[in-house]
């Protein structure tokens, strides 16, 4: 990657390309875990109509940024700040466009989160959610300073029945202060 990565609050413009960065990210990394017709059908769409309300009206305890490499949205990660009182703000999503993984796009969206939850959060911690079968993501996470500290069982996206496959594990990663989340 030789262009610059700029980051910034995205805006109900870019509903679609975000959108589509969940829908392929998910297609990639949840095989398996969510239904092959959920991933298979209008995956898209579904996104959509999810994103396109987030960023038509955010609320103000959540913040997403996107990543651009000139001027084309390559990554996004979402955050629920003060989400739960025990762990903190959330990271509800962190997706970077398969061609460039492993470039720092998504090191530099965790960071940015990180400094959105020191700056306006009340809570200092920080979470997430992953897959227990993603684990490059696991790695990610790891290699940032986040710990695995609980394992569940994943809910149906959208809470639409029928679109997992049996009953997926999730790892909680967390960062007990937004500062101890490191740039790799």
């Amino acid at each position: 990657m030789g262009s610059a990565v700029d980051l910034r609050t995205a805006s109900a413009a870019d509903a679609e390309a975000v959108a589509t960065l969940h829908a392929d990210s998910w297609r990639r990394h949840y095989r398996g875990a969510f239904a092959d017709t959920f991933l298979d059908g209008d995956l898209v769409a579904d996104r959509l109509a999810v994103w396109s309300e987030r960023l038509r009206s955010p609320k103000p305890d959540q913040v997403t940024i996107v990543a651009d490499v000139d001027d084309e949205p390559v990554g996004f990660v979402h955050v629920v700040l003060d989400d739960d009182v025990r762990w903190g703000s959330f990271i509800e999503n962190l997706h970077v466009t398969n061609a460039l993984r492993r470039g720092g796009i998504g090191s530099a969206l965790m960071t940015r989160a990180a400094q959105v939850v020191a700056e306006r959060g009340r809570t200092g911690g920080l979470y997430l959610w992953t897959l227990e079968q993603n684990t490059a993501a696991q790695a990610f996470y790891v290699a940032h300073g986040g710990s695995p500290i609980e394992r569940a069982y994943a809910a149906e996206p959208g809470g639409v029945p029928g679109r997992l496959n049996g009953r997926p594990a999730k790892l909680r990663m967390a960062w007990a202060n937004a500062h101890d989340l490191r740039r790799r």
